[in-house]
């Protein structure tokens, strides 16, 4: 049979005179070139269907690497964002902590400043009883003149008692001042916190004042500092200015007790000789 798709010289042609006719004209070698013909279509379709094996082999094993990467990626992601919330939870949490222990501490300095406006107005009041009776010891002639010369004797403690406090001030400013700067050490200002202590502790003028346990108080609560532009150190604080008035107002009171103590005493004194 002729094929069609091959060149017309690779076609086998009978031969009308015979084989022994035919043998001195070359139609033989057209069976000589079927044999690699046959050979390499046979060895092209093999190949190709090995080929083809070997693609879907390797897309089987990509498709098997692609899904077990995925999966290990969508674990991981899984993990990962597990992890993100628990930690994110777990900020929340301590932010809240935070806040309800600022508005603990808020809470208290506010109480604590009422039961400090309270005592002042309290000892303001006493202040104004022991003026009234200052004016009737005036009144009553010698009695007001004795009342007189002890609150001149008491007047020398009162100025050296509010110079005391006055440099306690300036102390007070400059402790809330290393507690409000982001550079100051934190054992600096605990050293300062120490020398003042001892300062009040040693000073006989202001010992009667019980201030120790005062200071304590500003240092465990006083946390109140003004905005970082601030230049303004006395702008600082906030229950410690309260202390300092009521203090100013103690040595107002313990001047005027101590003059009617002396005025007393010396009474009793009169009265036994």
């Amino acid at each position: 049979m002729n094929n069609l798709n091959d060149p017309p010289r690779w076609n086998i042609q009978p031969d009308p005179r015979g084989r022994e006719g035919a043998a001195g004209d070359g139609n033989q070698w057209n069976y000589a070139l079927l044999v690699p013909m046959l050979g390499l279509a046979a060895f092209r379709w093999i190949w190709t269907r090995e080929s083809l094996k070997e693609i879907e082999k390797v897309k089987a094993q990509y498709d098997r690497d692609v899904c077990t990467i995925q999966s290990d990626m969508d674990a991981r992601y899984r993990d990962t964002l597990t992890e993100s919330r628990r930690a994110a939870a777990t900020l929340e949490l301590e932010l809240e902590k935070e806040r309800q222990r600022a508005k603990g501490y808020q809470q208290a300095l506010v109480s604590h400043s009422q039961h400090l406006i309270q005592e002042r107005k309290q000892m303001e009041q006493e202040r104004e009883a022991l003026n009234d009776q200052k004016h009737k010891f005036v009144k009553c002639g010698a009695a007001g003149t004795v009342l007189h010369d002890a609150l001149e004797k008491e007047n020398s403690w009162y100025l050296r008692a509010a110079a005391a406090l006055k440099e306690l001030e300036g102390l007070l400013v400059e402790r809330q001042n290393a507690y409000c700067s982001v550079i100051h050490p934190r054992e600096n200002r605990l050293e300062m916190e120490r020398n003042i202590l001892l300062k009040v502790v040693k000073d006989p003028v202001v010992a009667d004042l019980d201030l120790e346990s005062d200071l304590k108080d500003i240092f465990k609560r006083d946390k109140h500092c003004a905005d970082l532009l601030n230049m303004d150190k006395r702008k600082n604080g906030s229950l410690m200015w309260v202390y300092l008035k009521y203090w100013q107002l103690q040595i107002t009171m313990q001047k005027h007790k101590r003059a009617e103590d002396a005025v007393t005493e010396g009474k009793m004194q009169s009265l036994k000789k």
